[in-house]
């Protein structure tokens, strides 16, 4: 499901397929002219760009199910007015003035609208580094909703990431991990696509969703309620219609418990001589003794040798039958 969300290519590719650089190593160079060399390359390495926006390859994990957004024309405004407060992250491509967006999407869509170049910290990362930085940086500026988070791990895996660094890069405990990817394993494909990010929406209303996939169709019930809603409904209000449609739908399809066929025996004279009561689990015969006493005696009587009899005439019959 993440990845038809997603819809990126394998770690350690970039777009056109060629695999991620490899930093080279640089020749030491003896005494305070080796010294001096580092120093400027550290500085380098950390320094802030202006770099075109058509030279950023939006490449890697995604970790927000909505990129282009109201948000997004708010973002660029924001920048059209006071520019750009915060550089971005990218590292080198493989391809010569070429570069791999490490973090900042968000803001790289924003100034693609504006024009201009973009700020951007350049720094050599190799896959394992990039993520950490990715999923640290984005969970300090705009917290992922629960749903996105459990998408990006769900990703991360797929791709190949080992516990820890999905850990450090969402700031999650094992545990919590865990949580997340049990959540999202419940969910059918395309349901979170028509609910979108849901902010505010947690684990436990998440796994309750969840848990009436095993009872109702949640996507074909999540397209009828999500139609009937205005196109801009919040995410969160989505995932409310949905679940309190999907709700419904359980609970009326559930069947009411069988309580039995109750039948009135009479005699030839219409007196009523007991009732007789079946369902899925017993054969009830009963007999007032207010009503029949003498025939409530006899039957008491008898009751176990009669049902011996009954059961001795059914196994001929069927013994002969067969």
């Amino acid at each position: 499901m993440a990845r038809n969300i997603f819809n990126q290519p394998p770690r350690n590719e970039t777009e056109s397929g060629a695999p991620s650089p490899t930093p080279p190593k640089a020749a030491k160079l003896p005494g305070s002219v080796g010294g001096l060399r580092d120093s400027l390359r550290e500085i380098t390495a950390n320094s802030i760009r202006d770099i075109e926006p058509d030279q950023i390859d939006m490449d890697g994990l995604r970790d927000r199910l909505v990129l282009e957004d109201s948000s997004i024309d708010e973002l660029a405004e924001s920048i059209r007015k006071h520019g750009q407060q915060v550089p971005i992250m990218v590292r080198p491509s493989a391809q010569p003035d070429r570069y791999r967006i490490i973090y900042g999407r968000r803001r790289l869509a924003a100034i693609r609208k504006v024009g201009g170049t973009v700020k951007a910290i350049v720094r050599t990362l190799d896959d394992d580094a990039s993520l950490i930085a990715q999923g640290q940086e984005n969970n300090l500026r705009l917290d992922p909703s629960f749903i996105e988070k459990s998408l990006f791990i769900k990703e991360m895996q797929e791709s190949g990431y080992k516990p820890g660094v999905i850990q450090d890069a969402l700031g999650l405990t094992r545990q919590g991990v865990s949580n997340h990817r049990v959540v999202i394993e419940q969910l059918p494909d395309g349901l979170v696509q028509l609910i979108g990010p849901a902010h505010g929406i947690g684990r436990r209303q998440w796994g309750d969703l969840a848990a009436l996939s095993v009872k109702v169709d949640l996507v074909d019930i999540a397209k009828e309620a999500l139609a009937a809603l205005p196109d801009d409904t919040p995410s969160s209000e989505k995932f409310q219609a949905v679940y309190s449609a999907c709700s419904s739908k359980a609970r009326s399809d559930k069947k009411p418990p069988n309580r039995g066929l109750t039948s009135v025996i009479n005699d030839e004279n219409g007196s009523s001589l007991g009732t007789l009561t079946i369902d899925e689990k017993a054969i009830a015969l009963k007999v007032t003794k207010k009503d029949n006493p003498e025939f409530g005696q006899w039957l008491e009587e008898h009751a176990e040798a009669t049902l011996l009899q009954l059961f001795v005439q059914w196994r001929n019959e069927r013994g002969s039958g067969s």
